[in-house]
């Protein structure tokens, strides 16, 4: 069981954003996507996380169908073109896959080292895959595995102090950039998760912030709660027109050339974009005085909270080696389960059987003693047998022992029962 896990990883590390935001997968995506998966190619455990730093899919099977689901994931997102960046992605075995989602949800693998934001993205991709039936007893030990360790990681180290997500190097920038600015004239659009933060982060340190958001309700809230204004998107233009800086987590390419050539730009203008796909375009910087950093541009962007973090990765590591180490026997115990049962049953079996044959001679209290005790030794019997069981899965020699104990009680022919 626990060989089957595997994973195809389209990261930052090797493919740049201008790529990893054709493969970016919205909600309803990653969840049609899951239910393709199980349809096509029958898995019946997955995980699909998306982020604007990867996009990664994650499934148990005896077969590796890894390089078959990057080219379904090629033809499910209806674009011929992408076949080109195939090559970009990683392809992952049981020990790379689980040490890699480790890495992943504690943010050791993140752009920005840290990042809170993908833990949150982690929850969600959990909570969809559970939704759809897609996660079983495997995923579900193995991410809350995780998530207990994120609460370790926190009480035990100095990893998760300060912020250093993607929005708060976003504001980072936003101070470099402020200095030749006079109270400059911010824009923030969207305002989903990290959208939300960048105005969290902003609050007390900007004044001039207007948010604009396609569903008035969540900027609204959000503008009372951060003391900012608020814009209808319908205006949108007209917003970025009169803003300085423009903040995007909207994950739709719609701030063109064409687009700014209609408005009057007065001054230097600054777009920082955070979502994938962009949704400012490269060729914005045709334009005089217009500037866009987008995700990859933030890599740059660290300070003494990163460096302390650094400090901290093998304390972090030391923890998730610990993890996957209990996870590892757990999937190795989950192997001889069935095992158990068998035996479990087979020595039931011959406990009633034998009881059966004086039932008729023994009053109410003597049957009730005689199954107490038989069942008390069978108890005792079957505690060997599984402590061995056990330390031969630690040692890796499971497998001898299992067929050592189908041939001495001849376990195949039990069936597993709950005998409760």
């Amino acid at each position: 069981m626990h060989q089957l896990l595997k994973a195809v990883c389209l990261t930052h590390h090797k493919a740049p954003v201008s790529v990893r935001e054709q493969f970016a997968l919205s909600e309803q995506e990653s969840k049609d996507l899951l239910i393709y998966l199980k349809d096509v190619f029958q898995i019946s455990e997955g995980l699909v996380i998306s982020t604007c730093n990867r996009t990664e899919i994650y499934y148990c099977a005896e077969e590796n169908l890894s390089n078959q689901i990057i080219q379904a994931l090629v033809a499910f997102k209806a674009n011929t073109a992408l076949e080109a960046h195939t090559h970009l992605f990683q392809i992952l075995e049981y020990n790379q896959a689980v040490e890699h989602l480790y890495n992943v949800s504690l943010g050791l693998d993140a752009q920005i080292l840290g990042d809170i934001q993908v833990s949150n993205q982690m929850k969600k991709a959990y909570q969809w895959s559970a939704d759809l039936q897609m996660a079983g007893a495997f995923l579900h030990r193995l991410l809350h595995s995780i998530f207990f360790t994120h609460k370790r990681v926190s009480q035990e180290t100095s990893f998760r102090d300060g912020a250093a997500s993607t929005s708060y190097a976003a504001v980072e920038l936003l101070n470099e950039i402020s200095f030749s600015l006079q109270e400059p004239k911010i824009l923030v659009l969207g305002v989903g998760e990290i959208g939300t933060d960048v105005c969290r982060n902003l609050k007390g340190k900007f004044k001039n912030v207007t948010i604009c958001n396609r569903t008035t309700s969540k900027s609204t809230e959000l503008a009372q709660e951060c003391e900012f204004e608020v814009a209808d998107f319908t205006n949108v233009w007209k917003q970025i027109e009169e803003a300085d800086v423009i903040i995007s987590s909207v994950a739709t390419n719609f701030i063109h050339q064409e687009n700014l050539q209609q408005i009057n730009i007065y001054s230097h203008k600054y777009f920082i974009d955070l979502s994938v796909p962009r949704s400012v375009d490269a060729n914005v910087e045709n334009i005089a005085g217009c500037m866009v950093y987008d995700i990859d541009h933030l890599q740059a962007k660290t300070n003494e909270t990163l460096k302390r973090r650094q400090a901290e990765i093998p304390a972090v590591k030391r923890i998730v080696e610990e993890a996957i180490a209990d996870f590892e026997n757990w999937a190795k115990e989950m192997e001889i389960s069935p095992t158990i049962q068998k035996l479990k049953n087979a020595l039931e079996q011959i406990r009633k059987e034998e009881i059966s044959k004086y039932s008729k001679k023994l009053s109410e209290q003597e049957a009730e003693l005689i199954d107490k005790i038989t069942g008390n030794l069978v108890q005792k019997i079957m505690k060997m047998p599984i402590l061995q069981l056990k330390a031969a899965c630690k040692r890796g020699e499971a497998e001898t022992l299992i067929d050592v104990l189908n041939d001495l009680f001849d376990l195949e022919k039990t069936k597993i029962e709950d005998t409760h």
